[in-house]
């Protein structure tokens, strides 16, 4: 599927085809959150509206819905008779949004800056949060919400049968530490995330910042990982996150791409943006076994985890999978095109290839600064 997007505030043309895992990179501005919002709306609009709708905003203004979706302030972004958005054949437009989709959650969609939609230990309503806040990010927080408040809010991390054994146990080791995170009553018998840890009971804003980042990152993940024997979560097909390796040590970095690969295990079509080099690598990594023809247990010995039959299955199918990225750059009149970068080619002649959207350029720049430098002294 191509999503195409012309003339929507800075973005001047942006064209996608979606691969199977499709990574996005590009520098701060590069309008990567927009692209990825209006992937939602193609898959989720009527979704969008209702939610909103439901939550008292007025809807049927075509300006006012694109603020509302997009965040406050972004009504002038659209332009009448120039903005032009399709997804496949169907053009898009804020006055179609509410017959996009069925109502349903086509698309699961994890925003970036997610620990600031966790409050003192607990996630915001839909409705609490404001329009300032993208309508992805409040649908994000209402699940989150959802999941606290349920039956299963005991204990969140490490639940059996919710994740594989090896992915929890990396998860654990890279993240947690023995640590198992919950909901608790406090001394005023409010309901509060807390990390137990030993005889400690720690509240939400005491946690590492990469626990804050990734542990509503991975609640949110539950809600695509049935805890019965299904595969995946029934009618939703796509998940994209936004910078998963916020906050992260790179061994983190990889628990959270092991996750991704169950997703893809799962059916699930995965889009990532990212200013992540270790990302990048793990895209450029698996399309270079599958040139070469791997064997899965590669795959498995270079994400640290064993060759069990389960995960040599998520490994096998990962080889299978159709891997792309895009380069989202600034032109010279500071408008936003893609590039698509999908070889990661090295040795390209186009340093955009070559550099993996610029996420190698400044490391090996500093490596020629040195080698320079030693050539200097002789």
């Amino acid at each position: 599927m191509k999503l195409s997007i012309r003339h929507f505030a800075h973005l001047k043309e942006v064209d996608l085809t979606f691969g199977d895992l499709t990574v996005l990179v590009g520098p701060q501005g590069a309008g990567k959150s927009l692209a990825l919002q209006w992937l939602k709306v193609a898959m989720d609009g009527r979704q969008l509206v209702d939610a909103l709708r439901a939550a008292g905003h007025p809807t049927e203004r075509p300006d006012v819905l694109v603020d509302l979706i997009f965040g406050t302030g972004m009504a002038a972004a659209w332009k009448d008779g120039k903005t032009e958005v399709t997804f496949g054949r169907k053009r898009l437009s804020p006055k179609t949004f509410s017959r996009i989709g069925d109502g349903g959650e086509r698309l699961f969609f994890v925003p970036a800056h997610r620990s600031m939609l966790i409050s003192d230990g607990w996630a915001s309503p839909f409705q609490k949060l404001t329009s300032d806040t993208p309508a992805v990010a409040r649908i994000f927080s209402q699940t989150l919400f959802d999941r606290f408040s349920g039956k299963d809010a005991g204990t969140l991390f490490p639940v059996d049968k919710r994740l594989k054994q090896e992915i929890r146990e990396q998860i654990d080791a890279a993240i947690f530490h023995g640590g198992k995170v919950g909901i608790e009553e406090d001394a005023q018998h409010a309901r509060r995330l807390r990390l137990v840890h030993g005889g400690m009971h720690l509240p939400f804003m005491t946690w590492t910042a990469g626990q804050r980042e990734f542990t509503p990152l991975l609640l949110g993940l539950y809600h695509l990982l049935p805890s019965v024997q299904s595969r995946k979560r029934a009618g939703t097909d796509w998940v994209v996150i936004e910078e998963p390796e916020m906050g992260l040590h790179p061994q983190a970095v990889t628990a959270v791409l092991l996750l991704v690969l169950d997703l893809l295990w799962r059916g699930y079509r995965v889009v990532l943006s990212t200013h992540s080099p270790h990302v990048v690598t793990m895209l450029w990594m698996m399309r270079r076994m599958q040139e070469h023809g791997a064997h899965a247990r590669r795959v498995c010995e270079a994400f640290g985890v064993s060759g069990s039959t389960t995960m040599q299955r998520v490994a096998e199918a990962a080889l299978t999978k159709d891997y792309r990225a895009y380069l989202m750059h600034f032109d010279q009149q500071s408008k936003v095109r893609s590039m698509d970068i999908s070889s990661l080619d090295p040795g390209s002649e186009d340093e955009r290839i070559a550099g993996w959207g610029g996420l190698t350029e400044y490391s090996s720049r500093f490596g020629d600064a040195v080698r320079e430098a030693v050539n200097d002294s002789w």
